[in-house]
């Protein structure tokens, strides 16, 4: 007999579009989490009553227990901006149903579902901390069965079981308190077969957190002991040394590069002719060292997040001169935020002031002075 079917109606989220205004700052990644909540399913009494009149029996009352407390924990990674592969392993908890029958006896029945998943992920931002989130699937589902009789009610099939693979959707808002930390609060629908020859849904209303891999603090510079001074009795005075030959004739050249980024990324536009002659430059000349990379941000958002921010521009150049064979103890990349603003935009719809601000968005890599050889 059927246990459960379709209770409400869930909308999915279509899956984030490829290009959005507010593009997620962090692209890719390991991340996991865990959320726990409400399930529900809507049990088929006419159903039940329906076999209990097949075997001889009518029912005067039906008890159902239809609701439950569900959990999932779960792993993914960020492919991009907008799309991540998540899966799991669920718990949708026990439901169940008590039926009275003419003859006199109850019949009992009970059913617990738990299982793993594997759902792509598309999210679309809102605000600089919320976005939305829709998820499709599958869903590879045990229902065991329990059913009970006493008196006029024989069962012959007591504990039926049966694992399967459905489909699975659902839709939800995120909040990040940080770049790492951020809570979801979602509703799911899992499709199920319920062990004895039925299918019907699960839903799942839960609130959980997730927390993002991978962020890495920078190395400090390692600790160089001063040299010791010699004791005044062992120090030896050398003669002056022979006047240096007359010296070669060199004239002097300035390379600096100020590099602007999308709104919210920090990912390098190509090509950089401007940073491959500077690597070339550094590669010539191996005694310029502590070039100083500084990255910036626009006003819009948080001064903590948009700290944040300009020092990832900053790494970013850094790595694009590192993987062009800089030694990375040459340069140093800090952020100062939303300071030293290039222009100033009192526009008042957003796209506008997006675009007016973007020379403020940048990246700087400080005037480096080269002597190059006269022939």
């Amino acid at each position: 007999m059927k246990l459960i079917r379709a209770s409400g109606t869930l909308s999915l989220l279509a899956l984030a579009a490829l290009a959005s205004p507010l593009a997620l700052a962090d692209e890719s990644g390991w991340y996991g989490g865990a959320n726990v909540g409400r399930s529900s399913a809507t049990i088929d009494d006419p159903r039940i009553n329906a076999g209990l009149l097949n075997g001889g029996f009518t029912s005067s009352t039906i008890v159902d227990d239809d609701r439950s407390t569900g959990y999932k924990i779960f792993g993914g990674y960020q492919l991009n901006k907008n799309f991540a592969v998540e899966g799991g392993y669920f718990d949708l908890g026990k439901f169940g149903y008590t039926a009275t029958t003419v003859p006199a006896g109850t019949l009992n029945g009970n059913i617990k579902l738990r299982g793993l998943n594997l759902d792509l992920v598309g999210t679309v931002p809102l605000t600089e901390k919320f976005s939305v989130f829709g998820r499709a699937g599958l869903n590879y589902a045990q229902a065991r069965d329990s059913f009970s009789g006493t008196g006029a009610v024989q069962v012959t099939n007591p504990n039926p079981s049966k694992n399967d693979t459905n489909y699975k959707f659902g839709l939800g808002l995120q909040y990040a308190f940080t770049d790492a930390l951020a809570m979801r609060v979602e509703a799911e629908r899992y499709r199920i077969n319920d062990a004895v020859g039925n299918k019907g849904h699960i839903d799942l209303v839960s609130v959980g957190l997730i927390y993002r891999f991978g962020a890495k603090a920078q190395a400090p510079a390692p600790y160089v002991a001063p040299a010791a001074l010699a004791p005044v009795s062992e120090v030896i005075v050398a003669a002056p040394p022979p006047p240096p030959p007359p010296p070669p004739r060199f004239e002097k050249y300035t390379l600096s590069a100020t590099e602007l980024f999308a709104f919210d990324s920090a990912e390098l536009r190509m090509p950089q002719p401007k940073l491959d002659e500077i690597a070339n430059a550094l590669s010539s000349n191996h005694e310029i060292d502590n070039v100083v990379i500084t990255g910036y941000t626009d006003r819009i958002g948080s001064g903590k997040y948009n700290q944040k921010l300009s020092e990832r521009r900053a790494v970013a150049v850094k790595s694009y001169l590192t993987g062009k064979g800089i030694d990375a103890n040459r340069l140093k990349a800090e952020g100062k935020g939303e300071a030293n603003p290039v222009v100033v935009c009192t526009d008042k719809k957003r796209p506008a002031l997006i675009k007016c601000l973007e020379p403020n968005r940048r990246v700087e890599v400080e005037k480096i002075t080269i002597e190059r050889r006269v022939q």
